[in-house]
């Protein structure tokens, strides 16, 4: 991941309503990153890490989600999947700004726009039929014209009905396009996930993002929803729970390697945020996440 890369894309203009594209695992699309287009995401292959606004939580195949106009986001697959993966993830891109015209000329559209608002905040879905979703993630990316928005339209009705979903961002992290310090804290929340086992400093983390202690912590708080040392801690037991389901590694040896220094600090941090010891996890995980459907997410809610 590069770190230099800034958090906000500007993606190219178009006549065309829809953006369709899927990509494999490593790929330069995977970044902590945000745009103005709404973003529906199908993951098709591996486990990893869901960063969507303020929110971290795990996905598995299966797993959908819909990030919201200028939501922060990125999936970040674990390091146990060494070799490339060639489709990881299906997406449709689309501007809200297109459909809102549509919508106020045609009210039984309502509740699609109020999915749309929602999803400001990061939506994930579960229980939805995969094979039915990626049929329709086909659909769009196969036809054009008047056929793929009625294909696109289907998926979203389709999502508006199903209750099975739950919010994902405490705070609604939507900023102005063009903002620079949110790109230079986007480089950080970077070197986080990267680094997340060194030593890192808020005063490292500030000079990373060129700014004064005090002016990166006020902005870092705000626009991830975060204190540095809460958005550290995160990461690393995002980090600690694929190795605990993964791996038969120790508890003691995971809580140094995903740089925590000390047994407790890991085992308090771990409780207070997956309301579960890291072995009670290990167990639920095993026994949940194995069969690799899209409900295993919710050991993380």
């Amino acid at each position: 991941m590069n770190v230099n890369v800034p958090e906000l894309e500007v993606l190219e203009n178009t006549t065309k309503s829809l953006r369709y594209l899927q990509h494999g695992w490593p790929d330069p699309l995977c970044r902590w990153h945000s745009h103005k287009e709404c973003e529906l995401h199908l993951i098709l292959e591996t486990h990893g890490k869901a960063f969507v606004g303020d929110y971290i939580g795990d996905f598995a195949p299966g797993a959908l989600f819909l990030a919201g106009s200028y939501v922060p986001h990125n999936w970040i697959t674990d390091d146990l999947y060494p070799e490339h993966v060639e489709t990881r993830d299906m997406v449709i891109q689309f501007d809200p700004a297109r459909l809102k015209q549509m919508f106020g000329a045609f009210p039984e559209f309502q509740e699609i726009y109020e999915l749309i608002e929602t999803s400001k905040s990061g939506i994930e879905f579960f229980n939805f039929d995969v094979a039915y979703a990626k049929s329709l993630f086909e659909g769009v990316r196969d036809t054009t014209g008047p056929e793929q928005i009625l294909t696109f339209l289907k998926l979203l009705n389709r999502l508006t009905a199903h209750k099975d979903r739950k919010t994902l961002s405490v705070l609604q992290l939507v900023h102005p396009e063009g903002n620079s310090k949110q790109a230079r804290i986007g480089e950080v929340v970077d070197y986080i996930v990267q680094h997340f086992a060194d030593d890192i400093s808020a005063e490292k983390a500030a000079e990373i993002a060129g700014m004064s202690p005090s002016s990166f912590s006020r902005n870092f708080h705000k626009m991830t929803g975060n204190r540095f040392v809460e958005f550290v801690n995160r990461v690393r037991i995002g980090q600690a729970c694929s190795m605990l389901y993964a791996t038969n590694e120790q508890i003691s040896s995971i809580c140094f390697e995903v740089g925590f220094q000390n047994l407790a600090n890991f085992n308090r941090q771990f409780l207070k945020m997956k309301n579960m010891t890291p072995s009670d996890y290990r167990d639920t995980a095993r026994r949940e996440l194995s069969s690799d459907t899209p409900e295993n997410n919710k050991i993380t809610a």
